[in-house]
This record gives C-alpha cells, structure tokens and sequence, in this order.
C-alpha cells in the first residue's frame, strides 16, 4: 500500500473525500500536517503555511467557508487509526501519539488522566494532528564526508537548527548510511534510541523507514535508559537519538562514551550560542565530547547546512550546502 493511503485510511470517511480533493488539485508534495480540531476548521499545513480547508478540498482564508470538523470525524477517525480498539493503544495515549502504518504520526491533545505525579492515559480526545512522514534517501551524503571517521567509526556528531528546519530527515538518512555503507565505508552496527518513533516510525515493531541493515531500533523508549539498553543488549558501534536536552540524557551519553560507543544526536538550537545556552547540553559542549556540529537553517531552503564545526567550534565548512529537505 502507498504511504499516503495509510494517511487516508485514517481518516473519516468525509475528512477522507476532502483531502482526496486537496491532494488532487496540490498534489502531495510538501503535505506535512493535517490538523483534526473538534469544532473548528479543517486544517492543513504545507511547506511551513497552514491553510483551511473547504468541503471541496480548496484551501481558503475564510473561517466561514471553511468545512468544520465533527465530533463525528474526531470519533470516526479515532476508530480508524486504534483499528477499532482504542484501549490496545493505551502505553501510546500515554505518550499523546499513535504511530500508523507506513510510519506517520498521529499526535493527540484531549483531557489527560493522571496516576500519581504521571499520565496514565488521554480522555476525550479532541485534537488531532497527522504528520504525513516522506523518507528522503540521500540527503545526508553532503555531510557524511564531515562524519564519517576512517577506517571503520563515526564522529561524536550533534545536528543542531530551530524546529521543523529538517533535522530529524538528515538524522534518519544518516542511520541509514552508516547502517548500509558505501564506497570505500563500510556499514556499521547501528543503535537507534526512538523515543517518539519518528527517526525509524515502527509499527508493530517494524520499522517503517528504512534505516538500513545494521540497525537496531528501541521504538516508544526514553533516550536514556534506551542508550545503556543497547550498549549492554546490541553492541552497537554507533548511537543515534534525537532531541537531547535533559541531565539523564548528558548522562547516558557520557556513560556510551566511556563505552566505546560513537554517538549522533540532535538538539534544538537556532546557532551556537543558543547550544551554549542549554545548561546540560553545554556540558557535553565545553567538555569536548563531540567532535562535530552541524547547523542546520532555511537560508537556502529547508535543510540547509548552513555550517559544520570541529569540537573546539573551529569551522570546517561557512558555505551554506542548499538544502534537499522539502
């Protein structure tokens, strides 16, 4: 079945008619959000621009004419993506997504139950918000030269750049170029932490991206207890994990270190000195764990490499690389 089918499938059989419209007078490209919101319009976000959506699958400016979303649609879709059991997916409410089929997320928003100082699940579920997921095989070959390190390992690597600037894309097809190899590379056995199942997007355990041969995925697991799992369990030469910015994960990185074991991760930060803001983030920095730092940007588009560093903030490339990310 083609990805975008498992996003349609999802849907409420009006909802479902509505983006079959959409999608045929746009297309699919650049589709990376629908937006479920009970009672309110119908929504849409492509190429960064969010957009109403009418009835005929028109994107306009006017709430007015923009088609309302249901209590129906909610419920409908909702039976559709907990393939009519939405209790099996009770450790995934907890967590405020679903993962479908092919790799899209589902996030969710509606009445949290608390168990003690934690969630135990999602009530009234009101909000949801399908992210179309798309594989770009290649994009990362511009920055492998700068992260692979000869003859057989990988640079302590942190991909830094402000949200939806495309570095969870270039993390995924890194894991899967270390995991196959290449010319004159050879693969790597690959550890991939997934906490919000969107570097591999596994259902059911499989992954629904390929990110390569060589690579072990722990889906829906905290970064750090997922690092020292794979470390004891896997054997991995290689740890990839996105979106660091907690004490636990400094520290299960420092103890993957101590390992043996090379680690690439993502941070949220516009530059470099937004990185040195990050207390536990600026500990791995000033204590010279990372051999490289890739900024990632827009200015040539999304995706843009706008500069790589060495591990004392030496620049080894300024020339923005234009970005494949769309």
């Amino acid at each position: 079945m083609a990805t975008n089918e498992n996003v349609l499938n999802a849907l409420s059989v009006r909802l479902r008619g509505i983006i079959e419209r959409y999608t045929y007078i746009n297309g699919w490209d650049g589709l990376e959000e629908i937006r479920l919101r009970e009672d309110r319009p119908f929504m849409v976000i492509r190429y960064g621009a969010d957009s109403m959506i009418t009835d005929k699958g028109t994107a306009t400016l006017d709430v007015n004419r923009a088609y309302t979303v249901s209590p129906e649609d909610i419920v409908d879709t909702m039976e559709l993506i907990s393939e009519s059991s939405i209790y099996a997916f009770e450790d995934e409410l907890r967590n405020g997504y679903i993962t479908l089929r092919g790799g899209h997320r589902v996030g969710l928003a509606g009445r949290a139950v608390m168990d003690g100082g934690g969630i135990k699940t999602l009530r009234d579920i009101t909000c949801l918000n399908i992210r179309v997921t798309r594989q770009l095989k290649g994009v990362s070959e511009k920055v492998m030269g700068y992260i692979y390190r000869p003859p057989r390992g990988a640079y302590n690597t942190m991909i830094l750049s402000p949200p939806m600037a495309g570095k969870t894309t270039l993390l995924r097809d890194i894991v899967r170029n270390l995991s196959d190899g290449g010319r004159n590379r050879p693969g790597l056995k690959v550890g991939v932490v997934d906490e919000r199942s969107e570097i591999a997007g596994c259902y059911n355990g499989i992954p629904q991206n390929d990110v390569g041969i060589r690579t072990d995925v722990l889906d829906c697991c905290p970064k750090d207890l997922g690092m020292l799992m794979l470390i004891r369990s896997m054997s991995p030469e290689v740890i990839c994990t996105d979106e660091i910015g907690r004490k636990s994960d400094t520290e299960a990185i420092l103890e993957a270190c101590n390992a043996g074991v090379n680690v690439i991760t993502t941070v949220h930060a516009a530059d470099i000195d937004e990185l040195n803001r990050k207390p536990y983030v600026n500990m791995l920095v000033s204590g010279g764990i990372f051999d490289r730092f890739i900024a990632l940007g827009d200015s040539l588009g999304k995706g843009t490499v706008e500069a790589v560093y060495d591990g004392k903030m030496n620049m080894l490339s300024g020339n923005p690389i234009k970005g494949d990310i769309t």
